[in-house]
């Protein structure tokens, strides 16, 4: 039996001595002299104690329900299924004792500057029509949803500018397609 060492492909034929898919020179395998299974050894434990700090977060805590200081509202519910602490700062915190920061949502702000970008960037190919009601409707949206919410929505200078930008760019659309009109009239 031969077998090739670059694809590995064996053939019973010992008459070859070119591999037939890739033309390697074939070498003599020999299915008796395997080599023997090796074990080794089992892996060395450094530090008895480091595995019980690392499951500490894993095991399930009964649900305790702590009193707010503003009510009879229960505080908790739920990191990772335990008892959610509250900050010093005035949020949830994390079994470690940090607090949980969450970014307010800025999504409909970001849309809309690049609508506005887009519209102001464009408007030489009339694209600026287009993107410019996009931008001014998302805009307007991500403010109202920003001037209302701001714990949960943020970007509110950005839904501003891509509004100015849409703006500007419909505009000049516009102008640029009534330039064309004229000068297709005369």
């Amino acid at each position: 039996m031969k077998i090739c060492p670059k694809c590995n492909e064996r053939y019973d034929d010992d008459h070859l001595n070119f591999c037939l898919a890739d033309g390697e020179l074939l070498m003599d395998f020999d299915t008796s002299d395997a080599p023997p299974t090796m074990i080794l050894d089992a892996p060395r434990v450094t530090n008895q104690d480091w595995g019980k700090q690392a499951t500490d977060y894993a095991t399930p805590q009964p649900q305790q329900q702590q009193q707010s200081p503003f009510g009879s509202q229960p505080m908790g519910g739920g990191w990772a299924g335990q008892n959610q602490q509250m900050s010093p700062y005035g949020g949830p915190q994390s079994p470690q004792g940090f607090p949980i920061y969450k970014s307010p949502d800025k999504s409909l702000p970001i849309v809309a500057l690049v609508l506005g970008i887009g519209s102001l960037f464009f408007s030489c190919c009339y694209l600026g029509v287009i993107f410019g009601p996009g931008a001014l409707i998302l805009g307007y949206m991500g403010m109202s949803r920003a001037g209302s919410d701001p714990q949960n929505y943020g970007g509110k200078e950005m839904a501003i500018i891509g509004m100015v930008l849409g703006g500007i760019g419909m505009l000049a659309s516009f102008g640029i397609i009534i330039l064309a009109i004229i000068g297709s009239l005369n």
